[in-house]
Order: structure tokens, then C-alpha cells, then sequence
């Protein structure tokens, strides 16, 4: 995976993160629950990750099997607020032009790749009292065929992505992801495959 594409500035990521409180108000006034992820099963772990649990342990065991967490008011500005600090302090560069290798995965400083940025959203979060089974690293692919990682933020209202490409936070149905695998809910170091039916409509038309 890596950052491919331009990435936005950060003026335009404030604006679209601020933008997404109005739909939180539309979510919360309907008290509808957008669907969620439908997952298959165990599969492989990403070797990036995989190392990552070499070296933090603690962040790759068991979470329990936590309600989704509730989308209050104060939970969606915790989002935003994490969103816009990471996405406009960390400066996007690949593991390649970082580290001189692919898929070495690491909290980041003043510099990182994609999941680099999940991984400090992820952090922050928790620190912030989300429950770590809904915060999901998660594995997609661009349009144009390009690996990516999400953070995705299990809710009662839906489940929705943290992105460093884009600064809305959005229902994950409304992304133009196709989306592959993720975190276990109940265990941080295995993951499931998605079975992103969006993906087989576009295919057949």
C-alpha cells in the first residue's frame, strides 16, 4: 500500500470534516442505522501489520466484543478533531522514500504512509475513550487499483472512515472504495475478509 495521488491541503480537510456534522445531525434526527460491513470470515494478516505486532504486542490481542460505540455529539467532534490533527501534522511519504523498504508500518512523527496515519487515529482515539474492537485498521483498494488503509469507526449510527486522503469523514458506503479486509472486533491481531457487494454491482454493469 502507500499514498498515491495528491493529498489534500489542509484547509480543504477542515472544511470537509466540518462539513460531516451535518450528517451526524441528519443521521441522529432519523434515528436510522446505516448498514454495516458485512465481513466472511478469517483471513490473512498484512505482513506490515504483522511486524507491527512484532514490535508492539500489546496493541495486537484480544479487545472482547465491545457494543458499537455510541454516536454522540462529543464521540463525532472526537472524530473530526483526531481526523484534521493527524491528516494536517503527519506530511504523506511512503515507506519506500521513509524507510527505504515497503510495508513497514509505524506511528509517525512528522512524516508517514497511510497506515501510518490509521495507526496514530487509532491511538489517539482510544485515548479519547473509543472502545479498540471499533477502531478498525482496514484494507482497501482505490479506483485506479491502488492499495489503501482506512481507519474505520464502528457506531450505532453506521460505521464510517477516517481517511488521509480525504477530509470528510463519510459512511463507509459513500466512499469509492472497494473494500478487501480489517481488524477481528474482538481481536486487534487478526483480520477479516469484506465482502463489499458494491463492488460486484459496478463489476456487472
Amino acid at each position: 500500500m502507500g499514498i498515491y495521488g495528491d493529498v489534500q491541503s489542509p484547509e480543504a480537510r477542515r472544511v470537509g470534516a466540518t462539513v460531516g456534522i451535518a450528517a451526524l445531525l441528519v443521521i441522529a434526527a432519523s434515528g436510522a442505522r446505516a448498514d454495516i460491513m458485512p465481513t466472511n470470515g478469517r483471513t490473512t494478516q498484512p505482513i506490515g501489520h504483522y511486524e507491527f505486532c512484532q514490535r508492539y504486542p500489546a496493541e495486537c490481542g484480544s479487545t472482547g466484543r465491545a457494543q458499537p460505540e455510541p454516536l454522540s455529539r462529543a464521540a463525532w467532534q472526537a472524530m473530526i478533531d483526531v481526523n484534521n490533527q493527524v491528516n494536517t501534522t503527519v506530511r504523506p511519504l511512503t515507506d519506500m522514500q521513509i524507510w527505504g523498504r515497503e510495508e513497514l508500518w509505524s506511528y509517525p512523527t512528522d512524516v508517514g504512509d497511510c497506515e501510518d496515519y490509521v495507526l496514530e487515529k487509532r491511538k489517539r482515539l482510544i485515548d479519547r475513550g473509543f472502545h479498540p474492537s471499533n477502531l478498525l485498521i482496514t484494507v482497501v483498494r482505490q479506483p485506479n487499483g491502488d492499495g489503501h488503509a482506512v481507519l474505520t469507526v464502528r457506531t450505532d449510527r453506521g460505521e464510517f472512515i477516517l481517511d488521509n486522503l480525504v477530509g470528510q469523514i463519510d459512511d463507509w458506503r459513500d466512499t469509492p472504495y472497494t473494500y478487501l479486509k480489517r481488524q477481528n472486533t474482538a481481536h486487534a491481531g487478526r483480520w477479516v475478509g469484506i465482502d463489499d457487494e458494491r463492488a460486484r454491482v459496478l463489476a456487472s454493469r
